[in-house]
C-alpha cells in the first residue's frame, strides 16, 4: 500500500472525527465552511511522558509549514480536559477541493511511521531521557553533594553510574539509587563531609 492509499484510509477514518467526541464542543467549527472535512488529532497533554513530548515536537515541526496564512490547513488546538487539565494537538483540513491536503498527508506519514515504530526522532527522545536522568541525579544527590562542587556534577556522576542505574524503566529518565549517586560523588571527591 503506498502513502496516498494510507492517507485515503486515514482520511476516511478521521474526517469529522471531532463530532464523535464525548462532551466536546469545538467553537472554531463556526468559522469554517467545511467543518466536516476537518480532523482533530491530539499530540500531548499535561501528564505526557518524554516519548509523547518528543513525538509531539516532531509533529509540530512537520506541520509547521501548513499553519500559516489566512486559510491554513493545520491549526494548533489546546482544549480543556476533565482528567488531565488540558490536551494539545491540531485541527487538520483533510481535503481541499476534493484532494488530500499537504498537511493531512504530512500527518498521515507520521501516523504510518508511528504504527511501525513508536519513536519519531531517536536523538530528540534520547536527549530528553538523558536530561531527565541528570535532573533525577540532581534530586537524589542534592543533600549529598558538597556546596562547592561544579555545576556539571550530575553529568560527571552519570558517567560513573552502572548502566542499570542510568536505565529508564518507565519511559522517562533513569532514577538512580541514593547509594549509587553517593558512591559516584565519593569517587569524584564531591561528597559532602557530613556524608563521607
Amino acid at each position: 500500500m503506498d502513502m496516498m492509499d494510507h492517507a485515503e484510509d486515514l482520511a476516511g477514518e478521521l474526517a469529522g472525527n471531532w463530532q464523535k467526541f464525548d462532551s466536546f464542543g469545538w467553537s472554531r467549527r463556526h468559522e469554517l465552511d467545511d467543518p466536516d472535512n476537518w480532523a482533530i488529532v491530539y499530540t500531548h497533554n499535561r501528564d505526557s511522558g518524554l516519548l509523547t513530548l518528543s513525538n509531539a515536537t516532531v509533529i509540530d515541526r512537520e506541520l509547521a509549514p501548513y499553519t500559516g496564512g489566512e486559510d491554513p490547513d493545520a491549526v494548533k488546538e489546546s482544549h480543556s480536559h476533565w482528567a488531565c487539565g488540558w490536551i494539545d494537538g491540531y485541527s487538520i483540513r483533510v481535503r481541499r477541493d476534493g484532494q488530500i491536503t499537504g498537511a493531512f498527508l504530512a500527518y498521515a506519514e507520521l501516523a504510518v511511521s508511528l504504527a511501525d515504530y513508536p519513536i519519531l526522532d531517536e536523538s530528540d527522545y534520547s536527549e530528553r531521557v538523558y536530561e531527565d536522568t541528570l535532573n533525577n541525579i540532581g534530586t537524589v544527590g542534592y543533600s549529598l553533594v558538597r556546596e562547592d562542587a561544579p555545576d556539571e556534577w550530575p553529568g560527571e556522576v552519570y558517567e560513573l553510574l552502572p548502566d542499570s542505574e542510568r536505565e529508564s524503566y518507565d519511559g522517562d529518565g533513569g532514577y538512580p539509587s541514593e547509594e549509587s549517586v553517593k558512591t559516584a560523588l565519593g569517587t569524584l571527591g564531591y561528597l559532602d563531609e557530613d556524608e563521607d
